[in-house]
């Protein structure tokens, strides 16, 4: 069983009807968090994820507390398995992921909390307003200068810095496709939506951070058993207060993804595991440093890639 790895969970758009089923089915730890969950959020929280609809599952409070379940359910039976790690980051929602499993937030306090985060990042923007794409194959610098243009026409901004020569922009929908446009003519590869129903982690989500910020009041944070490492400031933190600021921060603020990673490879980490459905944290990592082992655990058989691994 691999030791001491950097542990990496998805954030929304990861998610698909049938995810962590095989989990729920073959692992009793796996299957005591997905008893967990259905005790806080009722058995329909299970059937939405295990059958879908797929329509269901793409509403916001939905999504967000199932790939939290789903993440959590796998590394608790990586956990008891023998796995341990040595830090955690998760993409946006994933960093709710990874306070859970490092035993800072509980899980019955966190399902209900991100279902609320779901439902707020939802309510600040109507429908239809905004929205995300990634553009690849430019450089951070180029994509910040042609979202500096498009705001003549509308709000746009970098959302997720997510490897090399892939940026997530998030704004108004006029703004985000002029970036589109202009992106491709200054030779952009390609450029996709992402499956959110709003433009997270830009200004105009304002009114969700402050929403959070009152519901993170009475949440307990305690000290990780790991560092986590923040969306927001891209480094370690073990700081109760802070990992609370950095939560509501991270709402309407861009995702630090790549620099967190090379923070973590900087402090010596060079085992990563990817945890939870979908497997862009992996895929994330091979561009941003292919020499390092990155192992994705998201159905029951990705657990003998880590027994098969070595370590």
């Amino acid at each position: 069983m691999l030791i001491k790895a950097g542990v990496l969970f998805p954030g929304q758009g990861a998610q698909y009807a049938g995810m962590g089923i095989d989990f729920y089915e073959k692992s009793t730890a796996a299957r005591s968090v997905f008893n967990q969950a259905e005790a806080v959020l009722g058995k329909d929280f299970l059937d939405t994820i295990f059958c879908g609809p797929e329509e269901k599952l793409q509403q916001t409070e939905n999504t967000q507390p199932a790939i939290l379940a789903v993440s959590v359910a796998i590394y608790r039976d990586l956990e008891s398995r023998g796995m341990n790690s040595s830090a955690m980051a998760g993409l946006s929602l994933g960093e709710y992921s990874a306070l859970v499993s490092a035993g800072a937030l509980s899980f019955e306090e966190a399902l209900p909390l991100v279902q609320k985060r779901g439902i707020y990042m939802q309510e600040a923007v109507p429908a239809g307003k905004g929205k995300m794409i990634a553009i690849m194959g430019l450089a951070h610098e180029k994509v910040e200068e042609i979202c500096r243009e498009a705001q003549e026409i509308g709000l746009v901004t970098p959302a997720n810095y997510n490897c090399p020569g892939q940026i997530v922009i998030s704004g108004e929908v006029a703004a985000v496709e002029r970036v589109r446009e202009l992106a491709g003519e200054a030779g952009s590869k390609r450029s996709s939506e992402l499956k959110v129903s709003a433009p997270f982690h830009c200004s105009l989500l304002q009114s969700a951070e402050e929403k959070m910020a009152v519901e993170l009041e009475s949440v307990k944070i305690k000290r990780p058993k790991v560092p986590i490492v923040s969306n927001v400031s891209a480094w370690f933190t073990d700081d109760p207060e802070q990992i609370k600021h950095n939560l509501i921060k991270q709402v309407s603020n861009p995702i630090m993804w790549e620099q967190s990673i090379r923070n973590m490879i900087a402090e010596g980490i060079d085992h990563f595991v990817g945890v939870g459905p979908g497997n862009s944290p992996a895929r994330m990592m091979k561009r941003i440093d292919s020499a390092k082992k990155t192992i994705a655990v998201e159905k029951m058989d990705d657990v003998e890639k880590i027994k098969e691994s070595g370590n």
